[in-house]
């Protein structure tokens, strides 16, 4: 993608249109919003933790935002480009079930091993409770980020102590807790 460029190439447009669930008019608009907000046409993490600073003004995204960049960030620039961003957003908001488990994976296996350890489960878990901050009631058996990740292995009957979940375990366990792609399909009215 072209830096401080106004408009989205017909080539840009059709690699786009092929690779989201948006056409041709929602993909300008949403370019021209993303060169607006960032007329580098890179989005720094940084910035990205300021967005989500509007969207959590009662918890604390910064932790999160480490974690979740990384997912956006595909070509490991430090920084997430408009074809970046508007992949990520076409599958958290309009992408199948499968794509959704699949990008939610990728979050979690935040070292690329093809594995999460209970070890690699809880700070993210801790950093989403961080973000959400006092407002969101949890169940009593989710009290805790630790309680919370204790139950993504008991509910497969693994040992946190010793087991991992690959990307099928993954895919048990969301149909088991369907709070995992709930969390994605809240993005899903949004655009």
């Amino acid at each position: 993608m072209g830096k401080a460029v106004s408009k989205l190439t017909k080539d840009e447009i059709k690699q786009l249109r092929s690779a989201t669930y948006f056409d041709k008019r929602e993909l300008q608009q949403w370019y021209k919003g993303f060169m607006r907000d960032c007329p580098s046409g890179q989005l720094s993490e940084e910035e990205f933790v300021k967005v989500y600073k509007q969207f959590f003004p009662f918890g604390d995204p910064t932790d999160y935002c480490y974690y979740l960049f990384r997912v956006f960030d595909l070509d490991n620039s430090k920084y997430i480009d408009f074809k970046e961003f508007i992949i990520a957003l076409s599958i958290t908001s309009r992408g199948t079930e499968e794509q959704k488990i699949n990008w939610s994976f990728r979050l979690y296996d935040y070292k690329k091993t093809g594995s999460i350890t209970y070890n690699d489960l809880l700070p993210i878990i801790s950093a989403v409770y961080k973000m959400i901050g006092p407002m969101v009631a949890l169940p009593d058996d989710e009290r805790t980020p630790e309680n919370r990740t204790e139950k993504f292995f008991k509910l497969l009957g693994k040992d946190k102590d010793v087991d991992t979940l690959n990307l099928q375990d993954f895919k048990k366990l969301s149909k088991l807790d369907p709070s995992i792609l709930n969390a994605l399909n809240s993005y899903s009215g949004l655009v």
